[in-house]
């Protein structure tokens, strides 16, 4: 998720953290772990869509880690003034609700084998 050609410890850290806890714990943000364990992939989604639109070259390390503390503050805030489903940042949840005149998926039960 994190791509870390920026040399930085906190980068490299990060690009190696296997859970969305160690990703609060590496960058030591509180959060509830009822709202983790619902949204967890939600919101590391969204830490990488604004981590994507960074840039840290110049950055010194102390600045790197606290511009991604707040990445992830926000990402997480994301989730919790709104459930998944209303901020849809995978594309199976964008398809799921159809715009004006797109087709929804429609199985009947008959068509059930």
């Amino acid at each position: 998720m994190i791509n870390s050609s920026p040399a930085g410890p906190i980068l490299n850290r990060l690009s190696n953290a296997s859970s969305a806890e160690e990703f609060f714990s590496l960058l030591g943000v509180d959060y509830d772990p009822k709202i983790v364990n619902i949204a967890r992939l939600h919101i590391l989604k969204r830490m990488g869509q604004y981590f994507a639109k960074e840039q840290f070259s110049g950055a010194t390390e102390p600045e790197i880690r606290a511009r991604c503390k707040a990445m992830l503050e926000q990402a997480y805030a994301d989730f919790v003034a709104s459930p998944p489903i209303d901020q849809r940042v995978f594309k199976v949840l964008k398809d799921a609700v159809a715009g004006p005149g797109k087709p929804t998926g429609f199985v009947p039960l008959s068509e059930l084998k």
